[in-house]
């Protein structure tokens, strides 16, 4: 498996992107650099283990072996992690051999926001909940948050919709004593070529949906062409999603969003029944994107809570947990003053 490890070109350090600068930048010598520079002087070493035995083959097929090519340690990964830190040094490192062929994503947005902000925005969000306990934002747990790649498909489709509903238009008048209703029926059909850009749908199955849901959307004018060299310095998650295992979301959203859309054009009525929408698929287009994702998780009394940010917009999702001695305080300061209420109004009356 081929590893690479991008390193300055004026002293040789490690490098990572600066999320802020949209730069690559040297810790060491303050240096920085463009992508295409960093590309440029990229090079790859390959690295190879061996095993005979059948259970090193089970192994083989679930971890991976990383060898850091700054101080020689060896690490590993499961094997949908396609990049990360060394263990020792943490000189950025990432496992190039993951992602050739029908695994190399074609999109990538890079994080605008670097740790620091991450974590202000985080600490911002979380010392506003009142009952969440303290040691949620304490500095050690702050500082496990991660930046993250995460996979997505994007879709691109042209369609072409028809939608059928039923209609009403009431008119109510009066005639000298008398009131008149009139009621008018209608059969409406709407049809239009629609085309969607980049609908997201992620494509890695063992995280909480809700959460990859929360914090869209990306916008589409973010996206870059992808290159490894984004990697360096984050974490990222390869696929386990095919895009034939999503296809029939993508198709169902498309309907409801082209219901939506036709359901628009069908203005001046008292009621509309929609009767249902036709969709013909024309044209689909797929890119599988890296968007990236601040990530910090929790465990309290053995359920994980995850904090995630967009790693490009700021949107917060976050399933925060409870702390029980907050709640047992508040409980204790109301259930005190409905008791000394009751004694004041008792010695009152």
């Amino acid at each position: 498996m081929a590893v690479v490890a991008y390193k300055c070109p004026g002293c040789g350090a490690g490098i990572a992107f600066d999320s802020e600068k949209q730069l690559f930048r040297c810790e060491y010598c303050l240096s920085e650099y463009t992508e295409a520079e960093i590309a440029a002087q990229t090079s790859e070493e390959e690295t190879a283990g061996e095993g005979t035995a059948a259970a090193d083959e089970t192994f083989g097929d679930e971890v991976l072996s990383y060898s850091c090519t700054n101080c020689g340690a060896e690490v590993f990964a499961d094997k949908d992690t396609v990049a990360d830190f060394c263990y020792y040094c943490h000189n950025p490192v990432v496992a190039g051999g993951r992602l050739t062929g029908q695994l190399r994503p074609h999109k990538i947005i890079p994080f605008a926001y670097d740790k620091a902000a991450a974590e202000q925005k985080f600490l911002a969000f979380a010392r506003k909940k009142w009952f969440v306990p303290r040691d949620f934002f304490a500095e050690k747990q702050v500082e496990k948050i991660r930046g993250v790649y995460y996979p997505f498909w994007l879709t691109d489709a042209d369609i072409t919709a028809g939608s059928s509903a039923k209609a009403e238009k009431v008119r109510t008048w009066r005639a000298g004593k008398n009131m008149y209703t009139e009621t008018s029926h209608y059969r409406l059909y709407r049809k239009g070529n629609i085309h969607f850009e980049d609908i997201t749908t992620g494509a890695y199955d063992k995280e909480d949906k809700s959460m990859l849901e929360g914090i869209l959307p990306y916008p589409s004018d973010a996206l870059k062409d992808f290159s490894m060299t984004y990697l360096s310095g984050f974490l990222g998650k390869k696929r386990n999603v095919e895009k034939e295992e999503v296809l029939d979301e993508v198709k169902n959203r498309i309907s409801n969003y082209s219901t939506t859309l036709l359901r628009d054009t069908m203005r001046g009525y008292t009621a509309v029944h929609p009767q249902g929408t036709q969709v013909e698929m024309r044209k689909v287009l797929w890119d599988y994107a890296l968007l990236p994702i601040w990530i910090l998780t929790y465990n309290k009394g053995g359920k994980i809570y995850t904090y995630a940010m967009n790693g490009h917009t700021g949107k917060v999702y976050g399933e925060l947990p409870i702390s029980g001695k907050k709640l047992f305080l508040l409980f204790f300061a109301v259930a005190l003053g409905v008791t000394l209420l009751g004694t004041i109004g008792g010695l009152l009356l």
